[in-house]
């Protein structure tokens, strides 16, 4: 039953129809993301379809001190989507549409339901593509609101590099612009680059205006074998440190590389493993592929083995964006609970290294994986949610790993955002800045309402 006032609720009924439903099996759908966390469900969900019906119900939220939480695809790992308060989950999956591409200026509008694989398929017949590639298929309004990246990262950024400008729906129903379309604007406060990465908890955003690429001249990717985890991250870490541009650079352990085979019918050799994509000119990626080829023979690297057709690389990158389903899939009724470390490359191999051993004698299947041309890696765990004691072994390894993280000057999350999963952490890493992040938040949603109990603690 909603606990929404009755007025709100026939209002909304009567404008959105349809479009409104206080189902149950709805509102589950809407309470929980991708990952362990424990769902919670809102009081209603509604569907918008333009930027002006979403400043509308937020106008009638506001005005009953309703929350409301933004709804893009459901992928979020870190418990974004839970309506801790009740109130309204906001649909933007409809808000799919793709509004311009400029080819000439390399950019493109999108609504914020608008998928990175829509966006990717709509640009091909122009030569052009957007890197930013989250593990799922995500909206770029989440992928904004969490400031995702993904394993192009080391060489095209996240995206908070790669987003221009915003449509923003604030507390109060008023809806911003955050900035034109220039490459560069020193007038004002950066608010792009405040909403980005706010998951919902500032305002709600619409639209997104994204960098694009040209898709290159040759592309070309590779797997190589290591005896260890520790010789592969020192291979990666050498990599970085001569600027070697290469597109892609991830980790796999060989238990990753188990599940992957398993998930996606593969063969791969099971042994830590780095893959790498190259992106560029033919000579120019000839010429990245003969020093990287140098880098990981130094480093006990071995058996190359190329994957130059389409078919072969899309086949890998593929495996690679469903290694978190592969995990999961290894244990009937599991769900996921995958870290999300962010590290300076000089510490990255000590951090795995410490990891390994926190791994080690742990009860939950768990593999190891990561971007490690940027020192981000992860943990994705395979829990039983029904079972306290592996709820808490996980938990244990986790709050150990991101205090060692931040310890060498690293970061809690270095993709999937602070959500519920990470608030505990949030002064151990930025300290009595948190008290201006909450200012902030008081200052532009005083009544609390945009996606509450996120990111801030209390």
């Amino acid at each position: 039953m909603s606990a929404l006032p009755p007025a709100l609720t026939e209002t909304l009924r009567s404008r959105f129809e349809d479009r409104f439903s206080i189902a149950q099996a709805l509102r589950e759908q809407h309470g929980r993301g991708e990952s362990h966390h424990t769902p919670e469900i809102p009081d209603a969900v509604v569907f918008a379809e333009t930027t002006e019906e979403v400043a509308d119900l937020v106008r009638l939220c506001a005005a009953e001190n309703v929350p409301v939480i933004a709804y893009g695809a459901g992928t979020s790992l870190e418990g974004h989507l839970t309506a801790v308060r009740g109130g309204i989950s906001i649909d933007l999956s409809r808000m799919s549409e793709i509004l311009r591409v400029s080819a000439e200026d390399l950019d493109c509008t999108v609504q914020a339901g608008a998928t990175r694989e829509q966006l990717n398929a709509h640009l091909r017949d122009q030569g052009l593509f957007f890197p930013i590639d989250p593990g799922a298929n995500a909206s770029l309004g989440g992928m904004a609101s969490t400031r995702a990246s993904g394993t192009n990262a080391v060489r095209y950024g996240t995206m908070r590099e790669n987003v221009l400008s915003l449509a923003v729906v604030l507390p109060t129903g008023q809806v911003i612009r955050t900035g034109g379309r220039a490459r560069k604007s020193s007038a004002g406060y950066d608010l792009t680059r405040l909403f980005v990465g706010s998951e919902g908890t500032l305002g709600i955003i619409t639209e997104v205006t994204v960098r694009l690429y040209g898709i290159p001249d040759t592309i070309s990717a590779a797997l190589c074998s290591f005896e260890s985890v520790e010789q592969a991250v020192n291979a990666a870490i050498a990599v970085v440190q001569l600027g070697i541009p290469v597109a892609r650079m991830e980790l796999m352990d060989r238990g990753l590389i188990k599940a992957v085979n398993a998930y996606s019918n593969l063969a791969l050799k099971i042994e830590d493993t780095l893959a790498f994509e190259f992106h560029g000119s033919p000579a120019g990626v000839q010429e990245q592929v003969e020093m990287v080829a140098a880098i990981v023979e130094d480093h006990g690297g071995k058996d190359f083995e190329w994957a130059n057709a389409p078919e072969e690389r899309n086949r890998l990158w593929k495996a690679r964006h469903n290694a978190f389903y592969a995990v999961v899939s290894q244990r009937p009724n599991a769900k996921g609970w995958s870290s999300d470390v962010c590290v300076p490359v000089s510490q990255l191999s000590g951090c795995i290294v410490k990891t390994r051993e926190l791994l080690q004698g742990c009860t939950v299947p768990a593999a190891i994986l990561g971007h490690v041309g940027d020192g981000n890696y992860h943990v994705v765990f395979a829990v039983d949610p029904t079972n306290p004691r592996e709820i808490e072994e996980v938990a244990a390894i986790n709050k150990k790993m991101v205090e060692y993280a931040i310890s060498v000057g690293g970061t809690s999350t270095g993709e999937h955002g602070v959500g519920t999963g990470k608030i505990a952490y949030l002064r151990h890493e930025h300290g009595d800045a948190v008290d201006l992040m909450a200012v902030i938040k008081h200052a532009i949603d005083p009544k609390g309402i945009m996606n509450p109990g996120k990111i801030l603690p209390g």
